[in-house]
Formats: structure tokens, C-alpha cells, sequence
């Protein structure tokens, strides 16, 4: 950190602390994971891991808000705003049901609800990247194909929560309860087109 208790959030070491940190929270939580392991893991001292995260929770912090900006950018490099409205939200909904489904974010899930009373900013961290941040720039996007008069949207904070909850339907509910723990490519295009199928019969033009 530096004088002003910023995260430093640059260089070799950096990365490799991130990189283990995930992976032993991924396989131990976040009450399981020893600062001890995640230091092995990522293959630096302590005192490097301190210098970086003098508390667990900031490293866990970092490690879903890096995930979910990765995520975010990934599906932006894939989404060309000038195609039409019902194949860039297949996009988006497709990329979204594999993310929510994905061993991580059912991992990063459980631990959030796990230590919501005694750490509650673990979860605010986590939705402020992921759920608050995906809405905001499906936003923006769905306000574009309004102009454009490829959609109809009279509250569009409304029509963007109900696209996302669309994305959830069966897979994401099934792994929430331990039911199913993997999910094929062709389960989660199903759910995707779905998802559209539903938005675009609501809100296309």
C-alpha cells in the first residue's frame, strides 16, 4: 500500500498474489483460506502479501472485482453496438448465464452470504462490481436501441434487473443449491436464447 492506503495495484508480484488468492479461496472459502497457503501459492513472503493486502478481506475484495471486471471486458470486446438489438443482448445473456454459473461466481456467491453479518462489505464489494456494475452498462446499451427504435423501454433500471433475473432461470437456481455443479454449452444457450426470446417479446420495437 502506499502513504495514502491505496492498494498498489501494479506489477509481477501483484498479479501472482491475485492469481493465488483465487485459487485458494476457490478451493478453501474465505474463512478456510490461511494467509500462510495463499502466499505458497501465489509464490511470494508474507511481508510481500502484507505489503499488498494488510487484511484478508481487501485481498478477497480485490480477487471479485477483478473477476467481474474481466468479465465485463471480455463481453464488451465481444458485443458490436451496430448489430442488431436481439443478437448483442444473445451475446451478453450468453456470456452472463456462463459467468453465473461458473465455478467462481457460485463460489464468490456462498462466501458473500456466508460472512454477510460479520463482514457485510465483502458483499456490498462483490454486487458493486458485479450485479450494480453489469446494470449500469446494460443501461447504457439498452438506451442506445431505444434511440435507435429497436426496442420499446419505458423504465429501463427495470427492463435491465429483469434481463438479468431472465439469465438466472433453472441453471443459476440449480447450482445456488448444490443440485448441479457443472453446465454444458448447449444448457447455457438455452437459457440465453431464452432469456432474449422473453426480453425481445416484452420490449422489441
Amino acid at each position: 500500500m502506499n502513504q495514502t492506503g491505496t492498494i498498489l495495484r501494479k506489477g509481477r508480484k501483484f498479479d501472482q498474489v491475485l492469481r493465488g488468492a483465487r485459487d485458494v479461496f476457490m478451493a478453501d472459502g474465505f474463512e478456510g483460506a490461511s494467509v500462510d497457503d495463499i502466499a505458497r501459492a501465489a509464490g511470494v513472503s508474507k511481508a510481500t502479501l502484507y505489503s499488498y493486502f494488510p487484511d484478508k478481506r481487501l485481498l478477497f475484495m480485490e480477487v471479485a472485482q477483478t473477476e467481474c471486471r474481466l468479465m465485463s471486458e471480455r463481453i464488451l470486446s465481444m458485443i458490436d453496438e451496430t448489430r442488431p438489438a436481439r443478437e448483442v443482448l444473445t451475446i451478453a445473456a450468453t456470456q452472463l448465464v456462463g459467468f453465473l454459473t461458473s465455478k467462481f461466481a457460485q463460489q464468490v456467491f456462498r462466501i458473500c452470504v456466508a460472512e454477510r453479518d460479520r463482514f457485510p462489505e465483502l458483499g456490498r464489494a462483490f454486487y458493486a462490481a458485479g450485479p450494480e456494475n453489469g446494470q449500469r452498462q446494460l443501461c447504457a446499451y439498452l438506451e442506445k436501441a431505444v434511440a435507435a427504435g429497436e426496442l420499446v423501454i419505458e423504465d429501463i433500471p427495470l427492463a435491465a434487473e429483469q434481463f438479468s433475473e431472465l439469465c438466472k432461470t433453472r441453471l443459476w437456481t440449480r447450482a445456488v443449491f448444490g443440485i448441479q455443479d457443472s453446465f454444458t454449452q448447449a444448457e447455457i444457450d438455452e437459457v440465453a436464447q431464452s432469456a432474449v426470446d422473453m426480453f425481445m417479446a416484452r420490449y422489441g420495437a
